[in-house]
């Protein structure tokens, strides 16, 4: 049976569209990129879209009365209307940042600067004797924010559990929910587990009890669709460079009405109303949270990608990656003395498959997979705690995307067993 037939996806075509696909490295060997949960790679739909508006377009945005400005300024508000729309929001709840990290650090910057006055701002006012809620799975980025927001205003942080499995521990829900809770903030996929977490019912039960609810959907929204509607949270954070989109460029997703009540994260120009000598007034959402000039080639870049997935059609790229997830943890786990760190099924799990090798440490298992043309990612992956969940201290991780195929995953799966006969481990015997 093909990829296309397991996948519903012509990946051969989709292929073609990525020119670093075709290279060749260590000794012309082929590429086989199972790296793209660090960041995926780009086509040339995207590197186009960049190079029309730097060489035909190129202006500061909103500010100038020239045409080019004006073309700049369309381009960049087409773009978020465009990025808006691909998770179902409005274009004044987008707001464009660096990456997934700034866009959790806007969000935690705002809990402890917001002003006391009035109802909306009470929303965001944190202090002793409140508590934010994440998770023991969080990559750093939506981990250290919530430490350092509890430090500066007396909060207490909690976490949901893991369990050995690789999903969360939901059995203390509604003690870790409470009316205390000021804010959950949970991935929606793990970048080390794969695991898919239940976000919906998390935030229906955080907010029966007035909390906030962000996701970080750094690694969920390159790879299914994702409706910030039906997921139910306030927040919601992605980064363009893991989706086929420029690096430098990510989104923060927020409901209008929190935005509105939001202070600015960032001060300056761009992001003001009236300016005087002795005080400011703040521009409306987004602009009030874009300060300087903005990242509009980039934006552009990030629209062109949403297109491109659009096209190829979201719900095709989920059936494939879960094809290629279904077949990986086979192969792997074929593997004597591997051990698959996370879900040992498809099942509510995304694309990316963490591992270790009996006897190897994980860094030589990935020099192995380098030399054979194999690349993917060795470390804690951004998310110490839970390695030490797991009681080791890095692991080797394949992440898969739209591009990839099956028979990347037998030269995984044959790399592994490579390593294994290099090193002389007892599996390899």
């Amino acid at each position: 049976m093909t990829t296309s037939e397991l996948g519903r996806l012509d990946v051969e075509a989709v292929r073609a569209d990525f020119p670093v696909l075709a290279r060749t490295v260590r000794d012309e060997r082929p590429l086989v990129y199972l790296d793209s949960g660090a960041t995926s790679q780009k086509p040339r739909q995207v590197v186009e879209a960049e190079r029309v508006f730097y060489e035909r377009h190129n202006a500061a945005v909103h500010r100038g009365a020239h045409q080019l400005s004006e073309e700049a300024t369309d381009a960049y508000e087409s773009a978020r209307a465009t990025i808006a729309a691909f998770v179902g929001a409005q274009p004044g709840e987008v707001v464009f940042t660096k990456n997934t990290t700034e866009g959790i650090n806007l969000v935690a910057y705002a809990m402890s600067n917001a002003a006391t006055g009035g109802d909306a701002h009470a929303r965001f006012v944190v202090g002793p004797g409140d508590e934010i809620l994440v998770s023991e799975m969080e990559h750093h980025g939506n981990l250290v924010p919530w430490q350092q927001l509890c430090q500066r205003t007396g909060a207490t942080l909690r976490w949901f559990p893991v369990t050995p499995e690789g999903r969360l521990d939901l059995s203390g829900i509604d003690e870790l929910i409470n009316d205390r809770t000021k804010l959950v903030a949970i991935a929606h996929q793990s970048n080390v587990l794969g695991t898919v977490n239940p976000v919906a019912a998390i935030a229906e039960r955080a907010h029966a009890h007035g909390a906030l609810v962000l996701a970080d959907a750094a690694q969920s929204v390159p790879h299914m669709p994702v409706d910030v509607a039906e997921l139910g949270v306030d927040f919601l954070a992605f980064s363009g460079h893991k989706m086929l989109g420029p690096t430098g460029i990510g989104v923060l997703w927020g409901r209008s009405e929190l935005l509105a009540a939001m202070p600015p994260f960032i001060s300056g120009g761009s992001m003001i109303g009236v300016v005087y000598m002795d005080h400011t007034t703040w521009a409306d959402p987004p602009q009030r949270f874009e300060a300087g000039t903005p990242m509009a080639a980039q934006a552009v870049g990030l629209a062109a990608a949403c297109d491109y997935l659009s096209a190829v059609g979201m719900d095709k790229v989920q059936a494939h990656e879960h094809a290629l997830t279904e077949y990986a943890l086979k192969r792997v786990a074929e593997v004597p003395g591997v051990r698959i760190i996370g879900p040992a099924d498809a099942v509510d799990r995304g694309g990316a498959i963490a591992f270790t090798v009996e006897d190897i440490h994980p860094h030589d298992v990935g020099q192995v997979l380098d030399d054979l043309g194999v690349e993917v990612r060795v470390g804690h992956h951004c998310a110490w705690p839970l390695h030490r969940c797991y009681e080791t201290v890095a692991t080797t991780r394949a992440s898969f995307y739209l591009y990839n195929t099956f028979a990347e995953v037998d030269a995984l799966a044959e790399g592994i067993r490579a390593a294994q006969r290099f090193f002389g481990t007892a599996a390899a015997r």
